[in-house]
């Protein structure tokens, strides 16, 4: 089940494997779809102590940041128990 909130954008952390898959093109356009159309998607994150793993959604999280947002709507999940 996931539950929608918004937290603070410094407080989501993005695994470095993920972080190398960042393409400057996608979160600029992203970026101007977001001023022009707002957020229809938003980014998933799992809890994780007193931060947030990213999951899903690093070019609208990069394209927030961009934008000059401090906070960003996510969807919090769990994470699945191995």
């Amino acid at each position: 089940m996931m539950k929608k909130q918004i937290v603070a954008i410094q407080d989501v952390y993005v695994p470095v494997q993920r972080r190398q898959t960042l393409d400057p093109q996608k979160v600029h356009a992203l970026a101007a779809s977001i001023m022009e159309k707002g957020q229809d998607a938003l980014i998933l994150v799992r809890p994780d102590d007193k931060r947030f793993v990213l999951v899903e959604g690093l070019h609208r999280l990069e394209a927030c940041k961009a934008l000059g947002e401090t906070t960003v709507p996510i969807y919090l999940v769990q994470a699945r128990r191995h």
